[in-house]
């Protein structure tokens, strides 16, 4: 199956085209991008065709699309699944909705691993993944709320990795959580592994790709 990932959940675009050889081509952010404005209405589709034609395949070689579904910033996520919709409908293509966070996880190596989105408003998105799979499905706390749930962990001390653990790293490291190294690619939602978790299931109907927020966005239209 050839299939191409993309990732907009955070400020930082994340694009993988994965053969049906097994051969992956993947646009890799650098982790200082993290902390710049997103790019994604700039980069997201040139990184594709970027991709697409480092694969050596064109969209009628592609089986499907993957899109991270967040949680993530609103705007960032919006642009994304947009996007891999408009795709599959444009080029009948099957489409996958696959977690930002887990994905997040699947690039750490560690027996318990916290993925860790920063939600603004001072509060994180998160979720625990073990040996057993998902210990905490995704959630949105304050940093001190996380830290509080996970001095009542009893299993490993789980590494954490992500832009919300690196903006919050003092208070992670304090509560002895450790923090992957700061220019670690771990801190990136790669499309690699939106790929590869994609590949792992079956798609969706285009309607049940939409984004997870975890809460309302931080713009509301005004009342009539």
């Amino acid at each position: 199956m050839n299939l191409l990932g993309i990732d907009t959940s955070t400020a930082v675009t994340s694009v993988c085209v994965m053969r049906s050889d097994g051969a992956a081509f993947e646009r890799v952010p650098e982790v200082e991008a993290l902390a710049e404005p997103p790019g994604h209405t700039r980069e997201l589709l040139p990184a594709i065709d970027a991709q697409l034609r480092r694969a050596g395949l064109g969209f009628a070689d592609l089986n499907g699309v993957a899109a991270g579904v967040g949680p993530g910033t609103f705007t960032g996520l919006r642009i994304g699944i947009v996007t891999a919709r408009a795709l599959g409908q444009a080029h009948d293509l099957d489409l996958w909705p696959v977690s930002s966070l887990a994905a997040l996880a699947a690039g750490m190596h560690a027996p318990a691993r916290l993925a860790v989105i920063d939600a603004r408003r001072g509060q994180v998105f998160a979720s625990l993944h073990d040996g057993s799979g998902v210990a905490w499905a995704p959630f949105v706390d304050t940093p001190g709320g996380l830290i509080e749930r996970l001095e009542a962990w009893a299993g490993d001390r789980p590494l954490a990795a992500g832009d919300g653990a690196l903006r919050y790293r003092g208070e992670l490291e304090a509560a002895g959580i450790e923090v992957a190294d700061a220019g670690s690619d771990t801190h990136v939602v790669r499309a690699l592994h939106i790929c590869r978790l994609a590949a792992d299931t079956a798609p969706s109907e285009p309607e049940a790709v939409v984004p997870d927020y975890l809460r309302d966005p931080d713009a509301k239209p005004r009342d009539e």
